[in-house]
């Protein structure tokens, strides 16, 4: 496997090495061979290259299998500088689906305990400016009170990540995808939406099927989450679900996510760069390193790989003991472990 290391801003520095030194004692167990190459990218990047997503590195990690993206602090970037962006890398290689799990764990403080949900939000389109137009911008306005904004939905990119959806259910105990949208109110956007998931569902009869309003799923969600299993949605509702769902079980910190594409996908934590924590070493590991579990993961699946497979398996194992033990867990967890300490304790649970 070719995996890249792209370190990001602030804790980025701190959270991403713990993922990629947990990733390794991994792989060095199921004996699974992965070629690691560093990228610059956020302020490093443009401190090398002069811009925060170089050519080099796009050049880069588009002959890699997938890699690891730390949080960018793009809130601290000068303004009206085209080379101080956020890095398209989502638009840019074509990673459509952002895969979230919501996962509670005995000990740690959350809303639900025993709750297993997968959420998936498209990310390529819908109607965030950047991600549903090649050029100019999706929102703009015509005069100095109005403002305007439109919004993108594609049979195929509905179509794919709902087929992303119900493969990963079909490997689940429950095998059941539950589509969210508001059909009734935007009657094209989100019927296409729609209609591309029924299309799909028909072709998975070993997984049930559903489908909720956003406003009502919001509100099941927040009352009784057991009754879903693995989510799909469009970019906007996603972009809310998501952060929700982190709320039940502990909040971002325990957030973990992949970005997955047809060939490649990007292990991203939810969470942002923190800059008021960063250099103190108490930033949490835990999101990085299981976003790193779920590269693996998936690679596995596409590669046919069981090593990287078993690899992510060892992972998520060595995760939960440390999390049992409470030994070694960072201050929001309730522990007075710092960043290194608990990526340690996760490798010595390898």
């Amino acid at each position: 496997m070719k995996i890249g290391i792209l370190l990001g801003d602030d804790i980025g520095l701190e959270v991403v090495p713990e993922a990629v030194k947990v990733m390794r004692a991994a792989a060095a167990k199921t004996g699974l061979a992965i070629q690691w190459q560093d990228f610059p990218i956020g302020r490093r990047g443009h401190e090398l290259h002069g811009h925060t997503f170089p050519q080099v590195t796009i050049d880069g990690l588009a002959m890699m299998d997938g890699w690891l993206l730390g949080p960018i602090g793009h809130s601290a970037y000068p303004r009206n500088d085209p080379t101080w962006i956020m890095p398209p890398v989502r638009k840019r290689f074509d990673l459509f689906a952002s895969i979230k799990p919501v996962k509670s764990y005995p000990g740690i403080k959350a809303l639900y305990q025993d709750l297993d949900l997968v959420l998936l939000r498209e990310v390529t389109e819908g109607m965030q400016s950047w991600d549903n137009v090649f050029a100019g911008g999706g929102e703009f306005m015509p005069n100095d009170e109005i403002a305007v904004g439109f919004r993108v939905i594609t049979r195929a990119g509905a179509e794919r990540v709902a087929r992303e959806a119900f493969e990963i259910a079909r490997g689940r105990r429950k095998k059941l995808v539950t589509a969210v949208h508001k059909e009734p109110v935007y009657r094209l956007c989100c019927g296409v939406f729609a209609q591309e998931c029924r299309k799909v569902a028909a072709q998975y009869p070993d997984v049930r099927f559903s489908e909720v309003l956003v406003d009502t799923f919001c509100a099941k969600l927040v009352t009784d989450p057991y009754r879903f299993d693995v989510v799909v949605t469009s970019n906007q509702f996603g972009d809310i679900i998501t952060d929700l769902g982190a709320a039940l079980v502990g909040g971002l910190g325990l957030a973990p996510g992949l970005c997955a594409g047809v060939r490649q996908a990007m292990s991203q934590a939810t969470h942002g760069s923190a800059p008021d924590i960063a250099g103190k070493a108490v930033a949490n590991p835990y999101a990085p390193i299981m976003s790193g579990k779920m590269l693996l993961a998936w690679l596995g699946r596409k590669h046919a790989a069981p090593e990287a497979l078993a690899a992510a398996d060892l992972i998520d194992a060595a995760m939960a003991r440390v999390i049992a033990q409470a030994k070694f867990l960072t201050p929001d967890m309730g522990g007075a472990a710092t960043t290194m300490q608990m990526g340690d304790a996760v490798v010595a649970a390898l």
